[in-house]
């Protein structure tokens, strides 16, 4: 037999049944459930008067509070802060002090508690919460299985002008493939370096980066042009925990080396330090002995990779059972007359909806998964963001309170305990 497990509003229930039985009398009852008579009283008067909502737990909070702010200083304070809308509880305390002295002194936090149980403090907008895959968990076994691509903190050259060095190297072999002095972050300026490195060493099967510019953004799966390229490519993107920069400690690791080898000091200029960075990634490559690879050098486990990059893109595939629509420009697709925003990242391209249940469709572009769609919302959410809030709940029933005009919720189990406690009466 199991174990029985029973609530605090199970017992209450039972004692008022017992009750009104009459089996047994009040004192009897009482020593039994290990109550007192007063408290076995209470529960048979509020279930008398509200029936099973008399027999949950009400507020204990006080009626009175001698220590309150008196309520001439809240309507002082009220009526300073509707002249001066953008003055906080510092400023407000002050000025009352100075030109109504007659009044109790009021601490600043007391008035801002003040201001915001009146509602005279709008809190900032939350935004949205940006959806991860997670911790990457593939590994770098061959060459070209994974490329780690990164951008070492910019510094400023001797004529003043920063550097951005953006750094691709091969995570198997530790191959530092690339390290190219910027003059930015943007796409415009990575793009031709990723697209001289496919043409020369071929295409990776995934290449894992941070969550910054130009590698990530904040539009669904933290897709930006660069990666969506990628994927138009055939290369997943991945991308490492925001704080993480441990999974992606290979490269992490390289950059040491080359801040202290070849920025310390910096170049007169920018090109200069391409010089110098060419000369670095030559001696780390083909002379520098690498310790994780038993002291071989990096360019003696690298080959190219024999996937070569293509002269067109090939349109995406995806399974003759979904439903394929096309990202407009700006940014969104039509859904039976409806409009459904997607991403501007998205723009021009195919994107498939695959129906997991009535009105639910997991939309996907190529192998990465945007998020799921649901049709009663027009809304995409993202999986890895809060996606189980937006699911329909059933509401709780609700009540009066005859303590006050609060309203309390009940659980749904509630209406089953009224009728088992009618029944055993």
């Amino acid at each position: 037999m199991p174990w029985s497990e029973t609530s605090p509003m199970d017992e209450r229930f039972q004692f008022v049944a017992d009750v009104r039985r009459a089996h047994e009398t009040m004192t009897a009852l009482c020593d039994r459930y290990g109550i007192s008579r007063k408290t076995g009283y209470k529960w048979c008067t509020r279930y008398a008067a509200d029936g099973p909502a008399g027999l949950l737990e009400h507020s204990r909070r006080p009626h009175t509070c001698p220590t309150a702010t008196r309520d001439a200083v809240v309507t002082a304070l009220l009526a300073l802060r509707a002249r001066h809308p953008a003055w906080g509880g510092k400023k407000l305390v002050a000025v009352l002090a100075r030109r109504q002295p007659a009044l109790p002194a009021l601490a600043p936090s007391t008035a801002a508690a003040l201001l915001a149980r009146h509602g005279c403090i709008t809190r900032p907008r939350r935004g949205r919460a940006l959806g991860h895959p997670g911790r990457p968990t593939t590994t770098m076994q061959a060459p070209n299985d994974t490329w780690t691509a990164d951008f070492k903190g910019q510094f400023k050259t001797g004529d003043g002008r920063y550097c951005y060095p953006l750094t691709v190297a091969d995570g198997a072999s530790r191959y530092l493939l690339a390290c190219r002095a910027l003059t930015s972050v943007r796409t415009a300026e990575a793009r031709p370096v990723f697209e001289r490195l496919f043409r020369t060493y071929g295409l990776p099967e995934r290449i894992r980066s941070d969550n910054g510019v130009p590698f990530a953004t904040t539009a669904l799966a933290r897709l930006s042009p660069l990666s969506v390229w990628w994927i138009r490519l055939g290369i997943r993107p991945e991308l490492t925990e925001p704080g993480h920069p441990e999974q992606n400690g290979r490269h992490e690791r390289m950059h040491k080396t080359l801040k202290a080898e070849a920025t310390r000091p910096p170049s007169a200029n920018r090109r200069a330090q391409q010089r110098c960075f060419d000369t670095f990634r030559t001696e780390f490559n083909e002379e520098r002995p690498h310790e994780a690879l038993a002291q071989a050098t990096p360019a003696s486990g690298y080959t190219a990779s024999p996937r070569a990059y293509p002269a067109r893109l090939a349109p995406l595939e995806y399974p003759a059972h979904c439903e394929v629509r096309r990202v407009s420009r700006n940014g969104g697709i039509r859904w039976h007359n409806h409009w459904v925003n997607v991403s501007h990242v998205l723009g021009d391209e195919y994107i498939a909806f695959e129906e997991l249940d009535d009105a639910l469709w997991q939309v996907s572009f190529g192998p990465i998964a945007l998020g799921r769609f649901h049709e009663d919302l027009l809304r995409i959410e993202e999986q890895h963001g809060d996606l189980a809030r937006t699911r329909r709940r059933s509401a709780p029933t609700s009540e009066k309170c005859y303590r006050c005009p609060q309203t309390i919720s009940l659980p749904m189990s509630l209406t089953v305990q009224r009728a088992r406690l009618d029944t055993h009466i």
